[in-house]
């Protein structure tokens, strides 16, 4: 099983693109700021993690979703990897969201 909930606070606005096929599909990308449960020196640490949405979830990321505004995601993590022009096989890791939920009050 696959499954990661995450709560945290969008990093920047939206990047909404679409594929380049016959039928194109929205794919919107994003970071999350997940707050850690301790606390180094007093301060709150965080990750930053890459979501992305597809579809009508990536319409609507980019649609609703504002820099600073907490959110809920489900989903699941996924590792892809890449080598580079010397050679060196480098990794990373996303969250493709499957559910995306407002978690703050609506602002005005």
């Amino acid at each position: 099983m696959n499954k990661i909930i995450l709560l945290g606070r969008l990093v920047k606005g939206v990047e909404l693109r679409y594929t380049q096929s016959d039928n194109p599909i929205a794919v919107g990308k994003y970071t999350l700021a997940v707050n850690r449960p301790y606390k180094k020196e007093g301060e709150q640490d965080a990750d930053f993690i890459n979501i992305i949405a597809f579809g009508k979830a990536g319409e609507f990321a980019e649609k609703y979703f504002k820099k600073g505004q907490q959110v809920c995601i489900s989903g699941r993590l996924q590792i892809c990897n890449y080598e580079d022009e010397t050679g060196r096989k480098n990794f990373y890791t996303e969250v493709i969201a499957e559910e995306q939920h407002f978690a703050s009050k609506k602002e005005s």
